[in-house]
């Protein structure tokens, strides 16, 4: 499955890009996520999503295999196992940063797969959990990058999120966690 989100933060493509790679400072702007470690390369960790009635966590790595100074374009190949059930998760996440007036243009694509009890649920919910991951990722990194008071969840140390990731639901889920972590860039409740 595939999803395209696009997204414009207030900063130059430049403070944007080096933002965009420091994970530990984006990490708490996915719901559910938590980056474990960090070695410049590999970011190992886990994602909490909820799809519908069931909640899931996935472990796993993700590993930067572009990262495109010149262009501004980064790929992330991401892969987890849920660590309750035999589902898994992949993803290939393509971002691509473009000056945009006096801020810059986020594209994201998302290519990502799961097995398992997600799979059951139906497409619909999946992307419905990816546009609501993805937005609050957007919202949260918009905010980090123009400095505004309140960004990112309160309490939250870096590299760690809160909550957890819903769609199905009415409930909303907090607004905090990280998009690179164990599940690639979190669309962890893929199919």
């Amino acid at each position: 499955m595939e999803l395209r989100h696009e997204f414009t933060v207030p900063v130059p493509v430049e403070e944007a890009w080096r933002t965009l790679l420091d994970i530990e400072r984006v990490a708490p702007c996915l719901p559910g996520t938590t980056v474990q470690e960090f070695d410049g390369e590999k970011i190992t960790g886990t994602v909490k999503v909820k799809v519908g009635p069931v909640t899931l966590t996935y472990r796993g790595t993700a590993v930067f295999e572009e990262r495109d100074e010149a262009a501004h374009r980064m790929v992330l190949k991401a892969s987890g196992k849920e660590v309750r059930g035999q589902g898994t998760a992949r993803a290939t996440v393509t971002a691509g940063l473009t000056a945009s007036g006096e801020g810059t243009a986020v594209a994201v694509l998302t290519d990502f797969a799961v097995t398992g009890r997600p799979a059951q649920i139906g497409r619909g919910v999946i992307a419905e959990v990816g546009d609501k991951l993805v937005g609050r990722f957007a919202d949260c990194l918009a905010e980090r990058l123009a400095g505004a008071p309140g960004a990112g969840a309160a309490g939250t140390g870096p590299g760690q999120g809160t909550g957890t990731a819903e769609a199905g639901t009415d409930a909303e889920p907090p607004a905090a966690g990280a998009v690179t972590s164990g599940e690639a860039a979190a669309p962890g409740a893929s199919g």
